[in-house]
């Protein structure tokens, strides 16, 4: 989306002392193109799947149904909203706490592969299937002994709620001949998120093929599939620095060739495909200084917007500056100096960027927050003191 697009947004709106601007605004022309370069950046043995936990509105579904190989879901309300927008593309399905409902949901729905993440979830899986005369195809997520990578969030290489120990797995790999409502069809192995680094990423790529091939020749095993997860992480802190993805894939192609695996590779990504589609636009409803600090107060924050607030940092932002002023004393504004961007809610912890510098910063001014198009609205509390909820735009065919 670009500068005008957001201006004539703005511009739309007239300027009301009582409605104060407060949207999100999703580029679904842009979403469909990046879907489509990083999917035909990757080497021919790999699928791009969608993790619609970032982003799981309809408009937002619809735009990649055709565009991405499936989606990954982790709950059985995430399978019917994929299967509301497309009643046949294949859907994988994560979660460390699937209830008996969600995995018969599963079979109901036709879903592709099942991510297995513990030895009970296995056998109430095959209980399940065995009951209803089916079989389901599964993977068996591994928590891996070791990580070659530091990231914001890991669910793997220490203990986590995430997936089954790697010294557990073998021990599976006995038991699933017995349990005839199984079909092993190969591995998910998740362990990081966030990574900004592709040779790093590319090295944690070659440790899951490590992992997934031993077993094969030690078990006699032949996985259709290694869904390597997402993991590939947005730089908010420098978003004109992002992740590598070309080099990442001439990597993988490389990796690819030299290994010969016989499975398919999935990577089920969401952060990394839809963050930049996503604009919160919020317009300063207040300017005030506090011994000697500068604070905006913003309508809207982090019931909105949840992320800064989440993971710690100074989320991305510009500044539209609007001219018109509709009362008639003084505009309370900051020029030249650091300020404090916070919402309206009654927590000091409803802040997403603190002391950041600003050339000017008006009352009546909006403020629009980039890289916001995962992870924003989704998980926050959207109720928290019952004010109003964003006017949510999805631009197509502009």
């Amino acid at each position: 989306m670009s500068l005008q697009h957001l201006r004539n947004y703005l511009e739309g709106r007239t300027q009301s002392r009582t409605q104060p601007i407060c949207a999100y605004l999703y580029d679904l022309v842009h979403l469909r193109a990046r879907a489509d370069s990083l999917r035909q950046s990757l080497p021919p043995q790999c699928k791009l799947f969608y993790a619609i936990k970032a982003n799981s509105d309809e408009p937002v579904l619809k735009a990649l149904a055709g565009h991405v190989d499936g989606f990954e879901v982790a709950s059985l309300g995430e399978i019917h909203r994929a299967r509301a927008v497309d009643d046949s593309i294949p859907i994988v399905f994560g979660g460390p706490g699937k209830s008996d409902a969600e995995l018969e949901g599963a079979l109901d729905q036709r879903i592709m592969l099942t991510h297995v993440e513990s030895e009970h979830q296995l056998r109430r899986l095959d209980w399940i299937a065995r009951s209803r005369n089916q079989v389901a195809d599964i993977l068996l997520r591994v928590n891996p002994a070791f990580v070659p990578q530091q990231a914001t969030l890991r669910m793997g290489g220490q203990a986590t709620q995430f997936g089954i120990d790697e010294t557990q797995i073998p021990a599976l790999f006995e038991l699933i001949p017995t349990l005839p409502g199984i079909r092993l069809k190969g591995l998910h192995i998740h362990a990081i998120s966030n990574n900004l680094d592709a040779c790093t990423h590319l090295a944690l790529m070659q440790h899951y093929f490590d992992l997934a091939e031993a077993w094969q020749r030690r078990y006699g095993l032949a996985f259709d599939w290694l869904n390597v997860g997402g993991g590939i992480g947005v730089n908010y802190a420098n978003p004109n620095a992002p992740f590598d993805w070309n080099s990442f894939c001439a990597g993988l192609s490389a990796l690819i060739a030299a290994r010969q695996p016989r499975f398919q590779i999935v990577f089920e990504c969401g952060r990394f495909l839809a963050a930049d589609c996503g604009y919160y636009m919020s317009e300063v409803t207040d300017i005030k200084t506090s011994y000697n600090k500068h604070f905006a107060i913003l309508r809207g924050g982090s019931h909105h917007f949840r992320l800064p607030v989440s993971w710690q940092h100074n989320h991305p932002f510009m500044v539209l500056a609007r001219d018109s002023w509709p009362y008639p004393f003084s505009r309370p504004a900051v020029h030249d100096a650091p300020v404090t961007l916070c919402g309206e809610l009654c927590t000091p912890k409803d802040t997403l960027a603190r002391d950041v510098h600003v050339e000017r910063l008006r009352a009546g001014d909006c403020v629009v927050f980039l890289l916001a198009g995962a992870y924003g609205w989704h998980i926050s509390h959207h109720d928290f003191l019952s004010h109003p909820h964003p006017e949510r735009v999805f631009l197509d065919n502009y």
